[in-house]
């Protein structure tokens, strides 16, 4: 599978606002979007008229860059989005939501969904007692995630867990912090999204 290795800094750049890519550094000085606000390249400094298409497809790449995942995966979701009844826009960031490992981010289990991809992917997530390693698994509402009880020795989980007063659980999510354990209590709304994206732009790329 095709993954991005390069610099994470230089995403948060080219996109002009943090996407939160590397966790507790971001809130740092020692973030590189802190320090340099504009766009990576020799030519970043330039001044550029961004076109409409341009704009639809910075809002694009910058939900799909937050989320990890690449532009199959993401015009799957939007396709389905856009079958099922309300706004398209929105469901689709509740679809991108409700990934598993997106969920253990939102916990606070991870640092990053990087981490919590890994989490996922190395047997260490638990869906209502059973194990599941695919990290686009879609929660549902009743859901009972945790770390499995060999996995919570891992030193980064309890660190990051001291964390997450500092990032905050959304509303939609219930963390039992000293059981490892968190619930999904409700289906997210786009309130309950804390994302600085214009969702209806992405809706218009797609839709020419």
């Amino acid at each position: 599978m095709a993954r991005y290795r390069e610099a994470l800094c230089r995403l948060c750049r080219r996109e002009g606002q943090k996407l939160f890519l590397k966790g507790d550094r971001c809130y740092t000085d020692k973030c590189a979007f802190e320090r340099r606000k504009y766009p990576p390249g020799q030519h970043g400094t330039a001044r550029t008229k961004i076109s409409d298409y341009g704009l639809q497809l910075r809002e694009k790449q910058k939900v799909k860059r937050i989320y990890g995942v690449l532009e199959r995966q993401f015009r799957k979701y939007f396709k389905e989005a856009q079958k099922k009844k309300g706004v398209t826009g929105e469901l689709l960031l509740q679809f991108l939501e409700r990934r598993l490992d997106n969920v253990v981010y939102r916990l606070g289990f991870a640092v990053n969904r990087r981490q919590a991809r890994q989490l996922v992917n190395h047997g260490h997530i638990l869906v209502n007692g059973r194990r599941v390693d695919i990290p686009s698994y879609r929660v549902k509402e009743g859901d009972v995630i945790e770390v499995k009880e060999e996995s919570r020795k891992i030193p980064f989980i309890d660190e990051n867990l001291s964390k997450v007063e500092h990032r905050g659980v959304p509303e939609w999510l219930e963390l039992n912090a000293e059981a490892y354990r968190g619930k999904v209590l409700s289906l997210p709304t786009r309130e309950q999204i804390p994302l600085d994206v214009k969702e209806h732009l992405i809706v218009e790329l797609y839709s020419k």
